[in-house]
């Protein structure tokens, strides 16, 4: 399976309208891959907050509408990254997954917003709603940036039957080595494939930290991103999921009822 992530730098000045334009140029060069993946409210900037509002889409909007198109027309599994979505005069951190048809077949409101020097929790509404979504390589759970901290998203994930971790993010390089710890951690705990997208770049003061990656359900890192915007590549067996879980259970070994004993 061909994984692509796009590592996306945010420019300071540049328009919502010519970020797409970009972004649909890079994902033009990507035929051929499995799945390919974006970062967090990339569209708008995840720093831009006086630009939430005004940039904000239903779920029907241009932008689910172009993502839709593009992934049909490469015939490619796409996680759009999150887009700001107004919904009856509410407003969300929103991913959103499509099929090589051009499906929308995923959508994520982020659960956990962001108030450290941020406004993403004054502007938005969190949502309350874990999404795990079917997909010819197995079955994939949708997170957002932040949510890395709170493992308990991720194993009732897992217990939803998750086998691949899909993370959007705009994570600052200020706290970069807790972002490589997370997200070897998240995918060692649960062993689970993770592939995430973190943007680059400096925007509105803040210098964002980059090191995508694709790690494995050992938690050994696969491809990483560095500082520069660049698109990480590599090929994943999910298949190993299963085996890696036979022969190392440690999930059939956790302890939900301590009256009990396990095998």
């Amino acid at each position: 399976m061909k994984i692509a992530s796009i590592q996306m730098e945010i420019k300071e000045n540049e328009s919502k309208i010519a970020r797409i334009d970009r972004v649909e140029s890079m994902i033009d060069k990507l035929k051929g891959q499995d799945l390919i993946v974006l970062p967090e409210t990339w569209a708008t900037g995840y720093f831009a907050f006086d630009r939430y509002v005004d940039e904000s889409e239903e779920i029907n909007g241009d932008f689910v509408q172009r993502f839709s198109s593009k992934a049909k027309e490469v015939q490619s599994y796409l996680f759009a990254g999150s887009f700001i979505e107004r919904n009856n005069g509410k407003f969300y951190n929103t991913s959103v997954l499509f099929s090589p048809d051009g499906d929308l077949i995923g959508t994520y409101r982020k659960i956990h917003l962001f108030r450290y020097g941020s406004h993403e929790g004054k502007i938005l509404t969190r949502g309350n709603e874990i999404t795990v979504v079917d997909t010819d390589f197995g079955k994939v759970g949708l997170s957002t940036c932040y949510d890395l901290r709170f493992p308990e998203l991720y194993r009732e994930q897992v217990d939803l039957g998750a086998e691949l971790l899909l993370v959007t993010s705009a994570w600052p390089h200020a706290r970069l080595e807790h972002w490589k710890i997370f997200n070897t951690a998240r995918a060692l705990e649960n062993q689970c494939f993770l592939i995430s997208s973190n943007c680059v770049g400096n925007t509105h003061g803040v210098h964002l930290g980059g090191h995508s990656q694709v790690v494995d359900p050992w938690g050994i890192v696969m491809a990483s991103g560095g500082d520069e915007e660049t698109i990480v590549k590599t090929e994943i067996d999910p298949s190993q999921i299963a085996h890696i879980r036979d022969v190392f259970p440690n999930l059939k070994h956790r302890v939900l009822d301590r009256q009990e004993e396990y095998i």
